[in-house]
């Protein structure tokens, strides 16, 4: 993103750096005059916001106030033309307290950019706009969080846009692409034309492939297959791609990429042509090609590349599963070169470059314990995948547009892999964790299957820290962390037992404090006994252990005992146990491991 961030006063300075820091924000400014000092630091330059916007303006997505929402209005009241063209505005007070959206709410993604920073920073985001206050969807702009694109003219869109304000009913026609959407609470309110229905053509919008509409969005599913002579001109591809398209009122912005033999890697043209209209291309050898079934095989490429078809082939292995050939191969030739063409429709969509993964450490319960990242990271993403009692507990962050599915404890696998796919689509997700999902979370499963995926075709993937349980429970109960600590989880589902028996050996014999995960269900009903008598192996009976339960949530408890007098029976999965080393005390309820301040200041 291409944002500025414009201080209207020297108390901005510090929320500046802040927003530097963040993908929003290139370059940030103190409002003042260029002469007296070029720059204020090597990050702050010192310029007057008009002569800042007459160099910018064209060029940036975003530009960001500190200060008074009046002088921000007279600053860009001049540079102001049309909504689809101008960049967002957002103003933010000296305190980051209010958060507020100005210009750009639905086609500069002001508005939920505005909602990211007002998370991460912890303001407040005031908003004023009809979808807001009615949970309506923004028509002319939702889409961009699906992975599609956007056709026709903006004054059409606005139309639609006035007619949901003033609750009129809004007509959707989709032939194509993801259709999660309608599940979220602003998509329920559209109602659905089916493709053999009569439309109304003045409420209704359209998701598909074709460009025959006033108002479409246009999903990625289209890929192109491409033969072509050695040497054929870009200037030819694209010639004859636009005219392929126009013969049957498709949309390019429903490409997904370009399809070709792997002899072709080299091919400077359609290389060209890739990289202007930033798609990808997927490249198959002649051997895959050749266990495809076209309707055009041709013995002339059969005797020359060693398969029947290239056009036709690549687009549907391109397309994948349950594809159809769109539109079969045609010969485009002129003096510079020849080239072929077919277009097939997958079933899915395919932008990764525009999805992201968004890991959530939801911490241990209660909402107040989720971190300002996670909150900004939440606001993002479209899609919230996680299992429904995670999902439930942060369930009152989210927005009417977003979607949240469900899925059931013991369906990991297939959680990171549904996050992964819908990622793929150009969509971005968050997948939820409990805790910290690094500690026996889904971090781990989900960057596995992330590392089995070639880079070039990997959604850009992030991991947002949480609160574990285990810092929550040694909080309550006093600093039993202190000093150097392990983590064990006592299932045996995915780790052996005699794997786990070493590792607390290990952490008896270092003597750390340990923290014991998943203790004991219905099922392993016999290990945690086993790991208390391998303790009282090496520690004394009146070692100090807390029996923290269900921390962060209503039912919170915390117990102390020893080790000596657990109630082993009491214990199950809900609960965490710390178990004190040598030095760990417990003094009126006091949990602690000194670190040996004291005794080094004596």
């Amino acid at each position: 993103m291409k944002g500025i961030a414009i201080g209207l006063s020297n108390n901005s300075k510090e929320i500046l750096k802040r927003l530097k820091k963040t993908e929003f924000v290139k370059d940030i400014y103190i409002a003042g005059s260029s002469k007296n000092d070029e720059k204020e630091n090597e990050l702050i330059q010192v310029q007057k916001p008009r002569e800042i916007l007459l160099k910018k303006w064209q060029e940036i997505d975003l530009i960001i106030f500190i200060g008074s929402i009046a002088a921000s209005i007279r600053i860009i009241n001049s540079f102001l033309t049309s909504k689809d063209q101008d960049p967002g505005v957002i103003v933010i007070d000296n305190k980051c307290s209010k958060i507020v959206p100005l210009v750009g709410l639905h086609l500069a993604n002001t508005q939920n950019i505005a909602c990211q920073i007002a998370n991460l920073f912890g303001g407040e985001i005031i908003e004023t706009n009809n979808s807001i206050d009615q949970n309506l969807l923004n028509l002319d702009a939702f889409g961009n969080q699906w992975g599609w694109k956007r056709s026709g003219n903006i004054k059409d869109w606005s139309k639609l846009v006035i007619k949901q304000a003033k609750d009129e009913e809004i007509f959707c026609k989709q032939l194509s692409g993801n259709r999660l959407w309608k599940t979220s609470e602003s998509g329920k309110i559209i109602n659905q034309i089916n493709e053999k229905e009569t439309e109304k053509p003045d409420s209704t919008f359209h998701v598909s492939i074709f460009e025959n509409n006033e108002r479409n969005w246009h999903p990625p599913v289209l890929w192109i297959g491409i033969g072509c002579e050695r040497n054929t001109s870009k200037e030819l591809i694209l010639n004859s791609l636009h005219n392929f398209f126009k013969s049957g009122n498709l949309s390019q912005q429903s490409i997904a990429g370009f399809a070709t033999i792997d002899i072709k890697k080299d091919e400077q043209g359609i290389l060209e042509v890739a990289e202007e209209k930033n798609l990808p291309i997927k490249f198959f050898s002649k051997e895959d090609l050749s266990t495809i079934i076209v309707p055009n095989p041709s013995n002339v490429v059969q005797k020359e590349i060693g398969t029947p078809s290239v056009a036709e082939a690549s687009c549907l292995l391109a397309a994948g599963e349950e594809s159809k050939l769109l539109e079969e191969k045609r010969i485009f030739k002129n003096q510079s070169g020849a080239v072929t063409m077919a277009v097939a429709e997958s079933k899915n969509q395919y932008n990764p470059t525009h999805g992201e993964i968004h890991i959530i450490g939801s911490g241990p319960g209660d909402i107040s314990f989720l971190t300002n990242n996670a909150r900004k990271a939440l606001s993002r993403c479209t899609v919230w995948i996680g299992y429904k009692m995670y999902l439930d507990l942060i369930k009152p962050l989210s927005r009417s547009d977003q979607v949240l599915i469900e899925s059931k404890l013991t369906e990991e696998k297939e959680r990171c892999s549904k996050t992964i796919k819908l990622a793929k689509e150009g969509i971005k997700v968050a997948l939820i964790s409990s805790g910290e999902s690094g500690f026996y979370g889904m971090a781990g499963l989900l960057l596995e299957l992330l590392q089995k995926i070639k880079k070039e075709s990997r959604p850009y993937f992030e991991v947002h820290p949480g609160i574990s349980s285990v810092q929550l429970a040694a909080a309550l109960s006093g600093a039993p962390l202190m000093n150097d600590f392990c983590s064990i989880s006592l299932s045996d589902k995915l780790t052996p037992w005699s794997l786990i028996e070493k590792r607390i050996e290990g952490a008896l014999l270092g003597d750390f404090v340990v923290a014991l995960f998943n203790p004991q269900s219905i099922e392993r009903n016999w290990q945690l006994k086993s790991v208390i008598d391998q303790c009282l192996k090496s520690r004394p009976g009146n070692t100090p252990v807390l029996i923290a339960r269900q921390v962060g949530r209503e039912n919170q408890s915390k117990k102390f005992f020893t080790l000596n007098t657990i109630p082993i029976k009491e214990i199950d999965m809900l609960s965490i146990i710390i178990i004190g080393n040598s030095q760990t005390t417990l003094i009126d309820e006091i949990f602690l491991t000194p670190r040996g301040y004291l005794q080094n200041s004596i």
